[in-house]
């Protein structure tokens, strides 16, 4: 299917690349040229960039915390050792995981993935290490487990942090001397797997609470890789909304011709605690909801999702420009605080003042007169030095 203009711009239509038989080479450079000058490009027209070669395969996006989490990934992945990825549900940790075995050096051998906290503790430790015929009651033939099937290559254990205190012990023996022995076995196995490790929870607060074992925290977290939220990789929504859009509207043999700006304003307004998979999901309901070609906008309108903001049409520094003014605005040119601008453009206080300072902005003289009083001294010292 085609895709010609889905995201208006300064002129009303322009080309959308999406993935398919672009090179890597292009593509590399279409990445390193959006985060040298992400301003020059377009007001949301975006391209749905790659953040390289196949070895980020499923990754979309070229921000600045999301490139310095995968130059993490390209530095370890050369390296047996074990990884631990952090991040909030939605983030994309098993993509990472996958990149880190597809760039490692055991590439072309297994690559075996178990979520922890989707088996029951009974079986947990047969899905690990298996169990002989017999060794308990409907164990009726032999069964190999996780870490068997993937020796040789990588072994990706999703959230790590659900594992019984009780089995934990007998997970650290293996990882450091790599060797285990089945259920109702006497017989030692010897395997040399890569371990990569996921988690949402905060491992050293469990450690804390004496909910995770401080000897198996150390063995995991040799080399911890942290995934942005998406609310902190904004720029990167609209090269998801386009990814998703063609994933979803090939699959329902649907034509996606524009997503109106009012559309993806509310996008990169929103806070997105499910992160890329809520973004995933509700574009699904989006292309299911769409009529004419275009986009509707799936989000609940409510005190927690603002407005969406209407910006001028021109560039992309025009386009933050107005959603910062909006949130200032709102918030009565307050920045810090929990109802301050930064809240509710979900950033932090020093980089909303860095962005005003970039981009000009400084609070209206007679506005600044009335807030002088609950005005912190970072912020003075900006308006004073915008002056």
């Amino acid at each position: 299917m085609g895709f010609k203009s889905i995201f208006p711009s300064s002129q009303d239509s322009y080309p959308m690349n999406f993935f398919g038989n672009e090179n890597s080479a292009s593509s590399q450079s279409a990445c390193e040229g959006l985060q040298s000058d992400k301003r020059d490009l377009q007001a949301h027209s975006l391209e749905r960039i790659r953040t390289g070669s196949d070895e980020f395969e499923g990754v979309v996006g070229c921000s600045e915390p999301l490139q310095e989490a995968l130059n993490l990934v390209r530095t370890v992945a050369s390296t047996d050792s074990t990884v631990l990825v952090l991040g909030e549900t939605g983030t994309g940790k098993e993509l990472i995981a996958r990149a880190i075995h597809n760039i490692g050096s055991r590439r072309g051998r297994p690559f075996v993935k178990l979520n922890c906290a989707a088996i029951p503790f009974n079986l947990l430790e047969s899905e690990l290490f298996g169990h002989e015929k017999g060794a308990f009651t409907g164990a009726f033939a032999q069964k190999i487990g996780r870490f068997e099937m993937a020796d040789k290559g990588t072994l990706f254990l999703d959230e790590i942090g659900d594992i019984p205190l009780a089995l934990q012990p007998k997970l650290l023996r293996v990882l450091q001397e790599q060797e285990f022995e089945r259920l109702g076995s006497g017989r030692t196995h010897h395997i040399s797997i890569r371990l990569v490790a996921a988690t949402h929870r905060n491992l050293a607060e469990m450690v804390k609470r004496n909910e995770f074992r401080s000897d198996l925290y150390y063995r995991l977290n040799v080399f911890p890789v942290l995934l942005p939220p998406l609310r902190e990789r904004r720029e990167d929504i609209a090269p998801l909304v386009s990814h998703f859009v063609e994933v979803f509207s090939r699959r329902m043999g649907k034509q996606i011709n524009h997503v109106p700006e009012e559309t993806l304003n509310a996008f990169t307004l929103y806070s997105w605690p499910g992160n890329v998979r809520e973004l995933q999901n509700l574009i699904e309901r989006a292309v299911i909801r769409s009529t004419n070609g275009v986009l509707p906008n799936p989000l609940p309108m409510s005190d927690k999702n603002p407005t969406p903001v209407r910006p001028p049409r021109g560039t992309l520094s025009d386009s933050t420009r107005a959603l910062i003014l909006k949130a200032l605005q709102t918030a009565g040119w307050i920045i810090g605080g929990p109802d301050g601008a930064a809240a509710r453009l979900g950033l932090k206080r020093t980089t909303l003042i860095a962005k005003m300072k970039k981009l000009g902005i400084s609070r209206p003289l007679g506005q600044n007169k009335m807030n002088r009083s609950c005005g912190d001294q970072a912020e003075q010292a900006m308006v004073a030095t915008n002056r």
